[in-house]
């Protein structure tokens, strides 16, 4: 009897026993990003273990199976094995299966062995991609990780990507990274199933690629004069003289070796080699190359308009053009050579000789023409190579090269027209494909474009435009994101600003837009999330941030603010004054009234807890809310506000197209506050912005006078302050204290600084004048 109750004892513990061990996955266990095209969940699961075999036929398997092997290596302490001749069971095995598309891949997962079937090397690294993302996210960590069950579930996975243009610029010229980056950069690009990496190795401010036959390309184009301390828009002119220090460049040998590495990886790297224009770099190296031989110097920061361009008029210009693209496709086996093409201004050539020259004998008839005659030109001869040609939109202007294809960066249209002339076409639009821009409320991130692409904007993108006929749309190849680096100072702020909208736009550019739904991807974002946790990467968690919008009810001295987020349905809570937030903190669910000064605290929650940076706003009622102001200089129309702006309590952001502004452009603010009876005061606050890129800066003085009849004034405090450098917007209030005073009308005067250092017009921006 004992032996009996032993035996289902033992059968009972290896009952639950096999419980734990085998999870039963469902269709929301399933987190791959992007969306594959077709799953199909099974009973069962496959484990990984140190018996597991890597099953492969050629190198390059091999090569991917070491990959994810080395990942069990560093998290499970064991590294599967890889061969030639599959075991009975517990293995990974390659299938070569040439009726599928170049792309596509099919996993097959039984608890006995995985399948990977797929045409090629990049079906295969994809299907290879998708078991990593099945694994639990401590396959992503740099530390064993002892508590994981190498499970994934019994599944078919039937994939191929919607575009075959999935990509990524990354701008290094305004910001040079080095080799590691890159290298680690196309690591996270496969992770999402990415093809292209274009290198923007080109333009005024730093040429990054070695080019043997003009050494000074890289001796002086490469490096500019240090002024990263000033924002980009504020740095000032340098002269052919002053030698730059900033910058670097990539060796040919350097690059062959990141595009060998992208090949592995299933990426192929694309190269921009910018004409005619955004070349002030290649012109401070060799300033013939130039309309009028003028010499100058590489810029620190931003050129507009751009004047200094390639001459199209001479004969050496093009000699020069050419021998540089001969040693750019003996290190970039692509496809396709991008020329840019964009924001050319021509006023040189309109007055150049050699140009004019140039649209006579070719019988041209503007410098519009001229330029499309030179992007004609360079096409002919890049084709002549075996390579076609990429150019932005601007290469539509004066009539389009022949086998041209047009990357549409101006929103759609430049797209849709090329479309409609027969060329392929690559959408990235700045809203929203452009991650220089703003993912989050400006207030709380680092700095960047004055623009707005946040993450949910990103995952509605998709290339083809709903009014194009299907004959159009078979010319879009697909979409990319461009991280211009203006605003960028290292690797860490990079990743910032591409994480993680790259997961969304590696969906939109995967997935069957019949597949895609936001609130699905949110959930599998949070998975996402976590790999990047354990990879070390600085992603941005914008997405999590509560934002504000106010309204002023000022006829009952009350404001309403509204709170919401990124993902759908949020579980947004806040308290009032100084309480904490934690688990007795309100569920928001309509916009809160407030009467009277009150600090706000707000934060996104999950599983009961608060996630993310806690939102906090003060709204100050003070005593010239809601009453009369008269502007004795306007304000300027651009940025005006309304009536009430300066004293409705609602405080402006650093966007400053926000509506909370109001703005003078050189002259001075000078306005009056009519109180309509006596109130004692002895404090003006006047809040104020600058962003010395945009132009605008703080006042140099703010000047309080009050008066009880509004015709004599008597000024009761006055502050002065000089011009300093500021590389950031800031937000500042300027406080100005004085004896206590019975007064009816306050007027406040604040300095503009009239001209920058730059000589350029002065902004002033106001938000708010509180009285006390």
């Amino acid at each position: 009897m004992r032996i009996i109750k032993s035996y289902l004892i033992i059968g009972f513990l290896a009952l639950v026993t096999s419980s734990y061990a085998q999870k039963v996955f469902t269709e929301k266990d399933i987190r791959i990003i992007p969306k594959p095209t077709q799953t199909l969940i099974k009973t069962g699961v496959f484990e990984f273990n140190k018996d597991t075999k890597f099953v492969t036929g050629n190198d390059f398997q091999k090569d991917a199976a070491n990959a994810l092997a080395s990942k069990f290596a560093i998290a499970a302490g064991w590294k599967p094995e890889t061969t030639t001749k599959a075991p009975a069971s517990n293995f990974v095995q390659f299938k070569t299966d040439p009726n599928l598309k170049n792309e596509a891949y099919i996993l097959d997962v039984n608890p006995n062995s995985i399948v990977i079937s797929a045409k090629g090397n990049t079906g295969f690294l994809y299907g290879l991609e998708s078991i990593r993302q099945l694994l639990p996210e401590g396959i992503e960590s740099q530390y064993a990780v002892t508590s994981a069950k190498w499970q994934i579930p019994s599944l078919t996975i039937n994939d191929e990507p919607r575009f075959k243009w999935r990509g990524l610029m990354l701008d290094l010229s305004r910001h040079f990274f080095d080799k590691n980056y890159i290298l680690a950069t196309i690591d996270r690009l496969a992770m999402h199933k990415m093809n292209v990496l274009h290198l923007h190795l080109v333009d005024d401010q730093g040429w990054r690629i070695e080019i043997k036959k003009y050494p000074k390309l890289t001796e002086v184009g490469a490096w500019r004069v240090d002024q990263e301390n000033l924002s980009w828009n504020a740095r000032l002119a340098v002269s052919a003289d002053q030698k730059g220090t900033y910058g670097g460049f990539f060796t040919q040998d350097e690059l062959r070796e990141i595009v060998k590495y992208a090949a592995t990886k299933g990426i192929e790297v694309i190269p921009e080699i910018e004409m005619p224009a955004h070349v002030s770099s290649a012109i401070a190296s060799y300033p013939e190359l130039a309309c009028f031989d003028q010499k100058i110097g590489v810029p620190s920061g931003g050129v507009w308009p751009l004047t200094d361009i390639y001459c199209a008029g001479k004969e050496t210009t093009f000699e020069f053009l050419q021998n540089v693209i001969d040693e750019v496709i003996t290190i970039f086996p692509s496809k396709y050579i991008h020329i840019g093409g964009d924001e050319a201004t021509k006023t040189n050539w309109a007055k150049c000789p050699h140009c004019q020259k140039r649209i006579k004998d070719e019988h041209l008839k503007s410098v519009d023409e001229l330029q499309s005659y030179f992007v004609k030109r360079m096409e002919k001869y890049i084709n002549s190579k075996g390579k076609k040609v990429i150019g932005w939109d601007e290469i539509l202007e004066g009539g389009l090269a022949p086998d041209a294809t047009v990357m549409s960066w101006r929103g759609t249209k430049g797209g849709i027209e090329a479309a409609d002339q027969g060329h392929d076409v690559i959408m990235t639009p700045e809203t929203p494909c452009y991650f220089n821009f703003y993912q989050g409320p400006q207030n709380e991130e680092p700095l960047a474009f004055d623009a707005y692409n946040p993450l949910n904007e990103v995952y509605k993108f998709d290339p083809v435009v709903p009014t194009m006929t299907p004959q159009e749309a078979g010319h879009v190849l697909g979409g990319q994101a461009n991280l211009w680096a203006e605003h960028i100072s290292g690797p860490k702020d990079s990743e910032y600003m591409i994480f993680p909208r790259l997961a969304a736009l590696s969906e939109t550019l995967w997935s069957p837009k019949e597949k895609r739904n936001w609130n699905d991807f949110t959930t599998r974002l949070f998975s996402m999330f976590k790999r990047y946790d354990y990879q070390g990467l600085n992603y941005a968690k914008s997405a999590y941030l509560v934002t504000a919008s106010s309204t002023a009810d000022l006829a009952n001295k009350q404001v309403k603010v509204e709170l919401k987020n990124e993902f759908p349905n949020p579980d947004i809570r806040y308290v009032l004054g100084d309480k904490n937030i934690d688990h007795h903190a309100v569920k928001y669910t309509s916009p809160i009234e407030f009467k009277e000064t009150t600090v706000l605290k707000a934060s996104l929650f999950q599983d009961e807890k608060p996630v993310g940076k806690t939102f906090t706003d003060t709204i100050i009622f003070h005593k010239a809310v809601a009453h009369k102001v008269k502007y004795l200089t306007p304000f300027n129309q651009s940025y005006k506000g309304d009536a009430n702006t300066m004293v409705n309590t609602i405080r402006g952001s650093k966007n400053f197209h926000d509506g909370q502004w109001q703005a003078w452009l050189v002259n001075d603010m000078e306005l009056v506050i009519d109180f309509e009876k006596q109130e004692s005061i002895e404090q003006v606050i006047v809040g104020t912005l600058e962003s010395q890129g945009a132009g605008v800066n703080f006042p140099i003085e703010v000047k309080v006078l009050v008066s009880n009849d509004g015709i004599k004034y008597k000024q009761v405090g006055k502050i002065t302050r000089p011009y300093a450098v500021n590389a950031v917007p800031e937000l500042k209030d300027f406080k100005i204290n004085f004896q206590k005073q019975n007064a009816r009308f306050v007027k406040v005067i604040a300095g503009n600084l009239k001209k920058s250092p730059k000589g350029e017009s002065s902004w002033l921006f106001v938000d708010e004048i509180l009285v006390n």
